[in-house]
């Protein structure tokens, strides 16, 4: 269960964020919309640690204070829609590369792709790969955003189809989507975020 309270962030513009209060039990989705500047990407980065702001935000009744940002963030894992990129070559970003490599055909990709450069890749790739990145760190939490927005309908299925999977299994996702049918399939619980406060929908999309 991932519970946040009071959680709140002064923007560097307007509105900023807050105070938000959520939880997110194991294996639920939950889908953040909300026009651009509402404050969405914000509070996953919050959520994750990135940015300094006030409230609690606990796993399992464990308060994120207790433990690094480290440990933390390889248990709530942040997905950003731009992922980084530090090595030349694609397998430098990836620890268990066994791990990276069982995922790669599920993703479209193929099975060499640990050995390219990083030049090479396109925006999609680098989508797919980060996610792979993201998952084989087995995290409790995931918050993705928009982590399909530059695939082809035939990716962007084979990245529901293993988010799925990960959910039945356990996995809790927050995912910020303009693609209102994706949370739906996704069977996520929609909640606005407008000016910095996060409204509960009241159900599924």
């Amino acid at each position: 269960m991932l519970s946040i309270r009071a959680l709140s962030r002064v923007g560097l513009t307007s509105p900023g964020l807050g105070p938000i209060d959520l939880q997110l039990a194991g294996g639920s989705v939950a889908a953040v919309t909300g026009a651009s500047g509402a404050g969405k990407s914000m509070l996953l980065r919050a959520i994750a640690d990135l940015d300094e702001c006030s409230g609690e935000v606990l796993l399992d009744g464990v308060n994120r204070d207790t433990m690094s940002a480290p440990q933390w963030r390889r248990r709530v894992t942040y997905l950003a829609a731009e992922s980084g990129w530090w090595a030349d070559g694609v397998g430098g970003h990836f620890s268990e590369t066994q791990a990276a490599s069982r995922l790669l055909g599920r993703l479209g990709l193929n099975d060499d792709a640990l050995g390219w450069p990083v030049s090479r890749l396109s925006t999609g790739e680098k989508q797919r790969l980060a996610l792979i990145r993201a998952l084989i760190q087995n995290p409790q939490v995931l918050l993705l955003d928009e982590p399909t927005s530059a695939l082809d309908p035939d990716s962007r299925t084979m990245v529901e189809d293993l988010l799925a999977e990960r959910i039945a299994a356990g996995l809790s996702v927050l995912i910020v989507s303009h693609d209102a049918a994706q949370t739906k399939r996704l069977g996520a619980r929609i909640y606005l975020i407008d000016g910095g406060r996060l409204v509960d929908n009241g159900g599924t999309t």
